[in-house]
């Protein structure tokens, strides 16, 4: 090969891998982590326990937990934080709110999500209006039309972070008005 020829090949290659490098910065370097800004993730190992844990996060996302689940749907008080994070590990979403928040803002709120696979309910002492968890991952959001909220339930709600694929979210403990 002449050496023009391989200068050429030389540049080309050179080119091809820039461009392969600056795809790979553009589209994030893992694919299980949505760009969803003031999105937070942990690594969370599972085991069941009985009684209460003191999860680090607030709302928990994992971590320790009660060896039953809660049913999904929607409550109208606040549910046993180690029966919802076994729901996680099954790839429910749980959307928090503020107590006191509006009933036309819950309404709202729970109109815009699926049916299945998703826990609503109020936490007490939340630092944002509305907080989304899943599996290690969460977002505060900054109220019930934030945009962010359907986009984390697209990609947390049955996703990649499901521990337990398959697992119920019926058939468990609590009583919600919606399943």
């Amino acid at each position: 090969m002449s050496r023009r020829r391989l200068g050429v090949a030389l540049l080309v290659l050179a080119a091809l891998v820039a461009v392969a490098v600056g795809t790979g910065a553009f589209l994030g370097r893992d694919r299980n982590t949505p760009d969803i800004d003031g999105l937070r993730t942990w690594r969370l190992e599972p085991s069941h326990v009985t009684g209460p844990v003191d999860h680090a996060q607030s709302p928990a996302v994992g971590g320790p937990h009660a060896p039953q689940w809660l049913n999904c749907g929607v409550y109208g008080a606040p549910v046993p934080e180690e029966n919802a994070v076994h729901s996680l590990e099954h790839g429910a979403v749980w959307v928090t709110y503020r107590p006191g928040l509006a009933s036309a803002d819950v309404s709202r709120l729970v109109a815009g999500l699926p049916d299945t696979f998703v826990i609503v309910s109020p936490y007490p002492g939340l630092r944002a209006p509305v907080v989304v968890s899943a599996w290690g991952a969460q977002v505060a959001l900054r109220g019930v039309d934030d945009e962010r909220l359907g986009e984390f339930v697209r990609f947390y709600r049955r996703g990649v972070t499901t521990l337990e694929p398959g697992g119920p979210c019926h058939g468990g403990t609590g009583a919600p008005g919606r399943e």
